[in-house]
Order: structure tokens, then sequence, then C-alpha cells
């Protein structure tokens, strides 16, 4: 055997032995990892797998906040969590990751921060001051949205086979702004064969900031804040902008997940303006073949053969010939007038619902006027100018604006609107429909941007909602974690008020997203990662 591939085998054996004498703590629990935005491809939010955490004990007295970690800057990515990661000198650790707008991505040891794992395992910069590579500022970007400045905004996807950490950084690199594609090693945090590569996109067309026909990807004023989707070996990463500023488009762009290289683009409106995919943070959906996004503001006029798709929930194809195609639609029939409102569907990520045991599949959103929109993605109903009657179902002022993304559990569309309650609509299998009233809802309220629940359970029991209100952002507050009974909203389990000095998950971002895994759950927050639990 060459000794290259030898020295190989042995590191591997080691490996192997390292866990079997040192099992990763928590390794009998059920073990669950969580590698994408909000859990699975179909976004539902639910663990089902979740045996530690219950209605019974997740309370004041017996669950509460463990630790922190500090990181260096605003959190808005989904923290992402696997087991039984093998980190060189280090051994195995169950595995927190978590990405800053400075522009770093951790690796912390997802159950102690005790003796040596007080410091990440690994911690990865895209930055390199001396020679001028720096994050973009806020003043950069013309909007005071994300502050002070913008790095990784997007969640990031992990290929757990592959042991590979994709993720979007901006930086600026002496007064030129740059966005690439990262591919870090899970154990190391290094850069990957190939990785990183730099994004870069032109599409046909005579939109906004066109050059001749040209409508290119400008690094600058694109804002990266969607998750990304992993799905058939591609990366799908997707773009809005910052505070509207023009110009911009809503950006599709799929990696080959082992080469990087561009497979196929996708613009919103290559012949107007706007069409962002902001989703408040959310990743696309995917199916195992398509991917699903929905776009907010901007141009629209696909009824009438154009390739502009504004304030639409569009289905997209795998890539051919360097392109992703749209497959299907649905816009809604006051789409001119949602758009002048600025109440569109787009501010809200996409979920894939299974109902009837499996033999129906749903796509659902919900817009910043509280409309929910259930659609059929073997037929979505495109435009019909009179009225949305082409699709499954539309409820009209179900819940306040939603800046976030349902939880899908039980049949039970979990939905937490801004200046509205956490709401539970139930699928009615005898009607084929969703409730048009809430069987419960919780007994306060949420300011902007309201929270994204998502659900944790022991397959269909045990049932907890959980999510982070974070409505104190805008003052520089904390953020509140808190847990609900999932069969009846209106009783609240815990809530990290009830215990503040031990309890305060620390400053709030908006959209944050809790992940809930392994008998514990993970809190992202301005300048750190604070984990809950059981007490001991």
């Amino acid at each position: 055997m060459p000794t290259g591939k030898l020295i190989a085998t042995l590191t591997a054996l080691c490996a192997l032995v390292g866990f079997a004498l040192h099992p990763a703590p928590g390794t009998d629990l059920v073990l669950r990892r969580v590698t994408t935005f909000h859990n699975n491809l179909s976004r539902q939010g639910a663990n089902t797998d979740e045996l530690v955490l219950r209605p019974s004990n997740v309370n004041p007295a017996t669950f509460g906040k463990l630790f922190s970690q500090p990181v260096d800057g605003f959190v808005y990515a989904q923290p992402l969590f696997l087991t039984n990661v093998y980190i060189p000198k280090k051994g195995v650790h169950n595995v927190v990751f978590v990405a800053t707008e400075h522009d770093s991505v951790y690796a912390f040891d997802a159950d102690t921060n005790a003796g040596e794992n007080s410091r990440p395992l690994w911690k990865t910069s895209f930055l390199d001051p001396a020679q001028g590579t720096t994050t973009a500022s806020s003043n950069d970007v013309g909007c005071g949205d994300i502050v002070p400045e913008v790095g990784i905004t997007g969640t990031p996807v992990i290929d757990a086979a592959g042991r590979t950490l994709y993720v979007v950084a901006k930086t600026r690199e002496r007064g030129r702004f740059v966005q690439r594609l990262h591919a870090l090693d899970v154990e190391t945090g290094a850069e990957k064969a190939g990785s990183p590569v730099e994004i870069k996109a032109a599409v046909r067309g005579t939109g906004i900031a066109a050059h001749g026909e040209r409508v290119t990807f400008d690094p600058l004023r694109e804002h990266q804040r969607a998750g990304l989707l992993l799905q058939n070996g591609l990366v799908y990463v997707a773009w809005a902008s910052h505070c509207d500023n023009p110009p911009y488009h809503g950006w599709v762009v799929a990696y080959d997940m082992r080469s990087l290289r561009q497979a196929g683009i996708w613009n919103a409106t290559p012949d107007g303006q706007m069409g962002g995919i902001w989703q408040s943070g959310a990743a696309p959906a995917g199916d195992g073949e398509h991917a699903f996004i929905s776009t907010g503001n901007g141009d629209f006029d696909a009824d009438r053969g154009g390739r502009d798709f504004g304030d639409s929930i569009v289905q997209l194809s795998r890539p051919q010939m360097g392109a992703l195609q749209v497959t299907d639609y649905f816009t809604p029939f006051d789409q001119a007038s949602l758009n002048a409102g600025d109440i569109e569907p787009g501010s809200g990520g996409t979920v894939l619902i299974s109902v009837l045991g499996g033999r129906k599949h749903y796509v659902v959103n919900v817009s910043k006027s509280g409309t929910i929109y259930i659609v059929d993605p073997a037929e979505m109903g495109r435009f019909n100018p009179e009225s949305n009657r082409a699709i499954v179902q539309s409820i009209p002022a179900a819940t306040g604006g939603v800046w976030g993304t349902p939880a899908w559990w039980n049949e039970t569309l979990y939905v937490a609107g801004s200046y509205d309650r956490l709401k539970a609509f139930r699928f009615d299998s005898a009607s084929g429909r969703l409730a048009e009233a809430p069987a419960s809802h919780s007994s306060i309220s949420f300011m902007y941007p309201g929270p994204t629940p998502s659900v944790s359970s022991n397959g269909r029991r045990e049932g907890i909602v959980w999510l982070v209100q974070a409505d104190a952002y805008v003052d520089d507050g904390s953020a509140v974690l808190r847990a609900f009974d999932a069969r009846d909203l209106s009783r609240e389990l815990y809530s990290s008020l009830q215990a503040p000095a031990r309890d305060d998950p620390g400053r709030a971002v908006k959209f944050s997203v809790p992940t809930v895994v392994n008998g514990k759950v993970y809190v992202a927050a301005r300048d750190r990662i604070s984990v809950y639990g059981l007490l001991r």
C-alpha cells in the first residue's frame, strides 16, 4: 500500500478507536443533526426525534441556560449541529456551528464549555485586515438594516456525508466588494479543495442597470440573506438587496457541491427590477427535484409572456444548459396592489407540507398582509387577474404580517405574525383544507418582526413549539426564548424572562431561529451563542 494511503487508513482507524473509547457527550440519546435552515429541505422546522425535552420538564425549575460562548459579531444565521465530529488533537465532539456578520465561522462543543471546551474547537475567519480584506459596512451598502457590518447573513448548509459546511461571505477588499462561496471541512474549518469561488453571474436581459443586453450580479448591492439549499448534489444560493436600495434583482445561483463549478443561474426580473429573495432568512425549500422560493416586490409580467416574477411563489427546475428555469409559479391576483403596498408574499419562507398520510403535498407561504397561501406544486395556479381560486386555498388576514417561516407538525401549521399571537391552524382531512380559525393561540402577542417557530416532539407526542422573540432588537434589548405546549398554545411552558439573571440569551437579532436537538436548545444573539437544557 502506498505510504499516503497507509497514513490515511491509520488516521481513520485511530479516529474510529477514539470514538469507541471516548464517545461524545449525550450519545445515549437519540442523535439528530441539524444541517440546514429549519431542520429539513421542506423547511417544516420539526424535530420529531426529541426524547429528552418534554412538556413536563420544560419549565423554569428544571430547564434553563447552561452556558454561553462569545462570538465576534451579530448572528443572523441559524446555528447548525452535528454529532460525533472528530476534531484533530481534540477528540470526538457534538458540535454546534455558528456564523457571524464579522465573517467568521465557529465550531463549539455543543454540550459543555468546561475546561478546553471554553474555547472554540476551531474558528475560521475570511478577513485579512493587513491585506485590506474587511467586512462591508452598513455605510457601504447604504442601509441600517444590518449594523455595523455585513459579512455572513444566510444560514450555511452542511453535507454531513462529505463533512463539508458551505457558506457565503461578503468582504470589502481594498475598496472592491466580493462575495464568495466557501466549502469548509467540518473537522478543521479549513477550505476544501477548489474553495472558495468568487460569485459572478450574468443573464440576458434589459432590466435595471443592464449593460447592453446583459444584467450582471452586483456583489455590493445584492444581499445574501436567504439560507443555503443543498439538493441533488447542488448548493443553491439566493439574494435580495439591502433596504430595497436599487439597482438590484433577485438571483438564484446553483453550484456543484464537489467542484464548486457554477451549474445554473436564474434572475427574478431580467427585464425589470427588484424581485428579491429575502424570505426573512429562510432558505429555498426543496422537494428533492425542484427548488421553491418566494420573491418580494418588483416587476411582474410572466402572465403576458415576460420573464419577470416579482411578488410570486416560484418553482425552479434543476439546471439545464447553465440555467435554472421556472417550471411553474403562483402570483396573487392582486399583485399590483400588494406590490404598491409592500405587503407581498416574499417576506416569509416557503414550506412544503404533506397531508392525508403523505398522499397530497402542498406549498405554503404567509405574506406581509397575513394571508396564508396554499398551493398545489403539481399545478400552482400561475396568475388569474380576477381571484386566487386556481390555488388550493387562500386565507386573507389569517394572522399579522409574517417576516418568518411557519412550522408544520401533526398536520398543524404554526404561524407567528407581527403584532399578533402565535397561532395553530389545523388541517381538516374531511374538507381537504386548512381551518380558517386557529385551534389555539398564545396569550402573548409579538411585535415586529415576529418570530419563526420550531417544534420538538417524540414522534407525534409531547410536542413543544419553540421561538425566539426579538421585539427588543430595535432598542438593543434582550431576546426572549419561549416554549409553548403544541397541543394548546395558550399554555406557555417556559420563558427566559422567568429567570432573567440566569437565562438571558443576549441582545436580540431579528429573524433568529432556535435550533432544538439532542436535548438542548441553541439560541444565537448579537455577540454569543447560548445553550439551554435540563438543569443538573
